[in-house]
């Protein structure tokens, strides 16, 4: 039989239904016997609901979705658990006078009706109390099971707006301290969620979760690993694939002893006729993402390299918003290497692969500009590197320099800082898809941006006015021997100058030469 791919799917029934489908049960098997009550962050559409559904399944006793899977044969089916399912998946109304609270209370009246309970109590927090006592007396022998998917939703949806946001935090501390409450009627408890909001913020009131975000033994528990690939999907793949598609999709890592790849790309990858393109990050960027770059003026070069310590991959409140904190959390980033320093783990955040790399990137190049200069501008850019005719660049960087909108420049002096210009120019370099290396540390100083074309390299050193001009920039990288970094890839060299004129905010002159040729 042809195995269809699950693209959207969240039930393991289905899955089970002529998909294909990675057993992840042993990771099911492993929390239920190790702890009680448990969260986990991961980036959206990374297999969060499948993974709790598929909990679910096993501790309502469904044991014929389980077949020729690792959990037949390594459970308990003659125990059937009540479980109280709650799944933040639909937007929330933006009002305050309705919205969370009635969404709470619908939830729990259908896990209500699922057992043929009478709802119970006014308030959420009293009719979930109420809830979990009567599931526990109506299944005397077990304890009850709850399941929340996507916890943090209701505040991320409105975390533009934050007094919503915080209403629907605290909100959500109420609800959430019912679970530690009736602890002593609970069998598990799994909660999951993109972002992981500090203790204080949401779960003041249910301090005893186990984070397994970064545990090691569940690091692989959402996406696929490289034999999990290739052992499932063996009759899509050729030896000569497997290079791009790691490279594209790829490259996730939760401290696990491998990184995984991300479940909805490479489905959509195989599903497409094996086209890559960018389709986990164009199912919904979160604009206050990008929102928040704009406005902190963050250097993007950074993104490939950000050093952060062991209290960075943790949580957060809603009024401190830490911006890598935030891109790790949302999938944007990952965490590429750690070591330790003293008492301290650090850790470097960097792109997790291509797709990210160029989808983010072309992304923030949007922010400046319409999407028509976007694009004359993106053509321009590949005729000129294409052809070897960086003399062009000077035109079409000023066209792009020049559409950048005034209010960038209010209430701020970015237009002073050479990273500013050397930050815009690396952005639609990456958002193109070429490899553009920024901060280039070399024996004899640091290279503003190194750009690696096809066929050739270009070495790119920026000016203010105030300091000197695109001919000194060209100077200072023959003086520096920049370019002997790059002799060994056997490519023609080219050094690039670019001065800027903090007062036009613009191009002020473009100056190049050809200085090794092979």
């Amino acid at each position: 039989m042809v195995k269809k791919f699950p693209i959207g799917l969240s039930t393991l029934k289905d899955m089970r239904d002529g998909y294909y489908y990675v057993d992840k049960t042993p990771f099911v098997y492993t929390l239920a016997n190790s702890g009680k009550y448990y969260f986990l962050s991961r980036p959206r559409r990374f297999g969060k609901s499948l993974l709790l559904d598929t909990i679910k399944q096993a501790f309502l006793g469904n044991q014929d979705v389980f077949n020729d899977l690792y959990l037949e044969h390594h459970w308990d089916w003659s125990k059937k658990y009540p479980v109280i399912h709650i799944a933040f998946t639909s937007n929330q109304p933006n009002t305050i006078n309705y919205g969370l609270e009635d969404k709470l209370k619908a939830q729990l009246q259908m896990n209500a009706e699922n057992y043929g309970i009478s709802l119970r109590g006014e308030s959420y927090s009293d009719q979930f109390g109420f809830l979990v006592k009567d599931l526990y007396i109506q299944h005397q022998e077990t304890g009850v099971v709850i399941l929340i998917d996507e916890y943090d939703k209701p505040i991320l949806d409105q975390i533009l707006d934050p007094v919503l946001a915080g209403k629907n935090r605290d909100i959500l501390r109420g609800f959430y301290s019912v679970i530690k409450e009736h602890d002593s009627k609970i069998q598990f408890a799994f909660l999951t969620g993109v972002s992981k909001f500090s203790k204080t913020g949401v779960f003041s009131g249910l301090n005893n979760l186990n984070d397994i975000t970064y545990d090691t033994q569940y690091g692989t528990i959402c996406g696929y690993t490289q034999q999990e690939l290739e052992d499932t999907f063996k009759p899509h793949l050729e030896a000569n694939d497997l290079p791009n598609i790691k490279a594209w999709y790829n490259g996730y890592y939760f401290l696990g002893h491998e990184g995984v790849y991300n479940p909805f790309s490479i489905l959509s990858y195989f599903a497409k006729g094996k086209r890559f393109s960018n389709y986990w990050f164009t199912t919904g960027t979160p604009t206050f993402l990008i929102n928040l770059i704009r406005e902190r003026h963050f250097y993007i070069p950074q993104l490939e390299q950000f050093e952060v310590n062991e209290d960075d991959l943790d949580a957060f409140d809603i009024e401190t918003l830490p911006l890598p904190t935030l891109l790790l959390q949302t999938g944007y980033l990952t965490i590429a290497s750690s070591q330790r320093r003293g008492a301290m783990m650090t850790y470097i955040l960097s792109y997790p692969n291509l797709e990210v790399r160029m989808s983010l990137n072309n992304r923030l190049s949007r922010m400046a500009v319409s999407d028509t200069v976007k694009s004359l501008t993106d053509s321009a850019i590949n005729k000129a590197l294409i052809g070897h005719d960086l003399t062009k660049l000077k035109e079409v960087l000023t066209s792009l320099f020049a559409s950048i909108p005034h209010d960038w420049y209010r209430n701020n002096d970015i237009q002073h800082y050479e990273g500013f210009y050397c930050a815009t120019v690396y952005t639609y370099l990456m958002g193109l898809g070429y490899q553009a290396i920024a901060e280039d540390v070399t024996s004899q100083g640091q290279i503003d941006i190194t750009l690696i074309v096809d066929d050739h390299i270009v070495i790119i050193e920026f000016k203010l006015t105030t300091y000197g001009d695109a001919a000194s920039a060209v100077e200072q990288i023959k003086r520096k021997r920049y370019a002997e970094k790059y002799l060994s890839l056997e490519k023609p060299i080219y050094l690039l100058g670019l001065s800027f004129n903090p007062d036009q905010r613009n191009v002020e002159d473009c100056v190049f030469e050809k200085s090794i040729a092979f």
